[in-house]
């Protein structure tokens, strides 16, 4: 079986919609498995819902309604009669939506969060599965809430591959095609959880890893994995082939192309990855596999933005010490801060961090009762693979250096 994912971009409108009905006519579509991210920027909204709920519940129609609107302008795009049945079952899952934010007890974000956010994929696959069987592709619509199987760490669940393997294998039946969603699973408790933003490719992976998949391909607006951004960087190269081995470093450093994720259950069974352009389906576009690390072998450019860099040194001036470093390092974890980087010397100890759950002033707090601290927020960590002695020659020109380290194949600079 084949595993197709498609991500928000690709299915941001009904253009869009209608691509990817174009892109199954030239690929085939039996035998496949075709993972969907929620439509456009559905899920930022939903997560300004969210916001709203906490703080402003008497906008929370408001923001739902727009959300709704949003979709009903792409499904009268796409379906010629609004009797159709599409209708009335995306109407119930926004009404299961409306209930639960008028009906939940809980007080928990991330629980909230992942009961919310995962209507944006329950919605754009309804539309889809619909869309597809009108224009004569027999396409089944399956709950992957049902599938992947997680714990309770809700907005960055923990697979549980034997039991998600099992519920994956009794579902799917070879020779059909599957619409089903990116990103969430359900807990024990059948409560949805999500696998971390951005999440969808690695559901194509546990999937793909689940059913001995023979390929992943996911779709996206791009040829296939470059050498660098192009909404940050203007000059950008095609990546014609990348070893599983340099995908997890380019993920690991922060490259939107590919969840870090992902790449893991693809490697334990050699299944090979596809990035290719939705726009141009006939193009090979860039395999993910064994063999040639990079090809070719050029720089490769990853910036992460909005990123905090922290120095600490000892309140009496004294050497950082292991000691020293447990603590730092049981407060990362306690406060749930990303680390990208770190750095220490004899007397201070540097960490660039993502405040990815809005934990930065507790962790603030509890680091100034034992060390000085230095705190610079919005900092931008430049990361260059296969760097070159003049790589980073034109970031210098641009911005102000605060910290830079290297090892043998990979320079990162943090930037302001």
């Amino acid at each position: 079986m084949r595993i197709f994912k498609f991500g928000g971009a690709s299915v941001k409108d009904a253009q869009g919609i209608q691509n990817m009905f174009r892109v199954l006519q030239q690929t085939g579509h039996q035998n496949t498995l075709i993972v969907v991210s929620a439509m456009g920027k559905t899920t930022n909204a939903l997560e300004k819902l969210i916001q709203v709920y906490f703080e402003q519940p008497e906008q929370l129609d408001a923001q739902l309604n727009d959300i709704i609107d949003k979709h009903l302008q792409i499904m009268n795009g796409i379906f010629d009669n609004q009797n159709h049945p599409v209708y009335a079952d995306v109407k119930a899952r926004f009404d299961r939506l409306d209930m639960f934010l008028k009906n939940n007890k809980s007080p928990h974000y991330s629980f909230v969060y992942d009961q919310v956010v995962s209507t944006g994929e329950l919605v754009s696959t309804t539309i889809i599965t619909h869309y597809l069987n009108t224009q004569g592709i027999e396409a089944n619509w399956l709950d992957a809430r049902n599938c992947i199987q997680t714990d309770a760490s809700y907005r960055d669940a923990n697979v549980d591959w034997e039991r998600t393997e099992n519920a994956i294998q009794k579902q799917v039946a070879p020779n059909k095609l599957y619409i089903t969603q990116g990103f969430i699973g359900s807990d024990d408790n059948n409560f949805t959880t999500t696998l971390g933003r951005e999440g969808s490719d690695y559901s194509a992976a546990i999937f793909a890893y689940c059913l001995n998949g023979n390929s992943v391909t996911i779709w996206k607006d791009v040829p296939g994995v470059l050498n660098a951004d192009p909404r940050y960087f203007s000059t950008t190269k095609l990546l014609n082939h990348i070893s599983y081995q340099e995908a997890i470093e380019l993920a690991f450093y922060g490259a939107s192309v590919i969840h870090p994720k992902t790449m893991q259950p693809l490697q334990r069974k050699e299944i090979p990855l596809y990035v290719k352009s939705f726009i141009n389906p006939k193009d090979a576009g860039t395999k993910v596999s064994k063999g040639v690390p990079i090809d070719p072998e050029i720089p490769c450019f990853i910036v992460k933005k909005d990123l905090a860099l922290i120095r600490l040194s000892s309140l009496d001036f004294s050497f950082i010490i292991e000691k020293n470093i447990s603590d730092i390092f049981s407060l990362l974890d306690k406060h749930k801060m990303k680390v990208d980087l770190i750095q220490n010397s004899a007397i201070s100890f540097s960490v660039c961090v993502y405040d990815k759950f809005n934990k930065m002033n507790e962790f603030l707090h509890e680091l100034r009762g034992r060390f000085q601290v230095d705190y610079k927020p919005k900092v931008s960590l430049y990361t260059i693979r296969h760097f070159e002695a003049d790589s980073a020659d034109f970031l210098f020109r641009k911005h102000e250096l605060l910290l830079e380290q290297r090892t043998q194949q990979t320079l990162q600079l943090v930037m302001h």
